[in-house]
């Protein structure tokens, strides 16, 4: 049997910057084994640093490319920089399936950058479900900033709201109606409008387009204060408008800790978080109650008119309690 690990001890190596102490723990809190509870605790005091910035949109917009060309950028500016790029999962092993660190393989050396692709493993809404654990791990490690870029599935990838202080939405021209499918949900989530291959013919109309979308809506924080998320063209495959980016980056942090909107965000986001892990518990608690002869029972009484399925699941929930 293989010794447990002090999760103390793997935290502190992990803000000494060891690139071991940080994969191991990422693997850990993805995994879900019995010292989640523990590295969780020893990794709660030293989170809530870094800048969060998700990037999304649809596949074929160059979402990894971005990605790393915006690690160049912020490195040139001296930022320690983490990457989490979530991938669809592979159907025979259940690992990350594209391998997002193959595609950025200029920064596979620098000891200033943290990049790990992380499986959905069916998780939906465009991240896995450990996500918000291995942030804290990358946040704990020091990093300044954390890129975090989704699988790419559309509109209803929009779970990066929930856990980014700035959200980059990608789209490139080409891409057909891609605003108007893209509308009812991904539009609304940005802070950062991109338009990358900005190069190929048809990118000045999916500016126009979507600065018409942005027209038709307000976003503003508790104050009262708007803001109207910018929009870029940048090639990213030659760097070209990355400046720009890492700029509009800066101003929208100013903004959301001027009107306080980066305290209701976390605060939102930890709410999300809490939630989650508590409907999970009861899930699994549920589960064990399955196995035994209550449910069958209480279907049966469902069944014969004796008792209605809310009242079912009432008393489901209690033996659960009680189990």
């Amino acid at each position: 049997m293989a010794p447990q690990l002090d999760p103390g001890d793997l935290v502190a190596r992990a803000q000494r910057g060891e690139p071991r102490a940080v994969a191991r723990l990422i693997s850990l809190v993805e995994n879900a084994g019995p010292q989640l509870r523990d590295i969780a605790a020893a990794l709660a005091p030293h989170t809530g640093r870094a800048q969060v910035v998700g990037l999304t949109g649809s596949p074929g917009v160059g979402k990894s490319t971005s990605t790393s060309a915006l690690v160049s950028e912020l490195r040139r500016r001296g930022k320690r920089v983490g990457v989490l790029a979530v991938d669809p999962s592979s159907p025979f092993s259940g690992g990350a399936l594209l391998g997002d660190r193959v595609r950025m393989q200029e920064h596979a050396t620098d000891d200033g950058v943290f990049i790990r692709s992380m499986a959905t493993r069916g998780h939906l809404g465009g991240l896995a479900r450990s996500t918000p654990q291995a942030l804290r791990v990358l946040d704990a490690a020091g990093c300044d900033v954390i890129l975090i870029e989704t699988v790419g599935v559309g509109q209803s990838e929009i779970d990066i709201v929930s856990l980014a202080d700035t959200t980059i939405v990608l789209m490139a021209p080409g891409m057909g109606d891609g605003v108007q499918a893209a509308k009812a949900g991904i539009l609304e989530i940005a802070d950062i409008f991109v338009v990358n291959k900005a190069d190929r013919e048809g990118a000045d109309q999916t500016v126009r387009d979507l600065k018409y979308m942005i027209s038709l809506g307000d976003r503003r924080s508790r104050d009262g204060t708007a803001w109207t998320p910018p929009i870029l063209k940048t090639v990213a495959a030659r760097g070209e408008g990355v400046e720009d980016v890492v700029a509009a980056i800066d101003a929208h942090r100013d903004w959301i800790d001027r009107t306080g909107e980066r305290e209701r965000r976390r605060l939102q986001r930890a709410e999300s978080e809490i939630q989650a892990i508590t409907l999970e518990q009861v899930r699994a608690r549920l589960g064990d109650v399955g196995g035994s002869a209550a449910l069958p029972e209480l279907a049966k009484r469902v069944v014969a008119g004796e008792l209605d399925p809310y009242r079912a699941a009432d008393e489901l929930i209690a033996a659960a309690g009680s189990g």
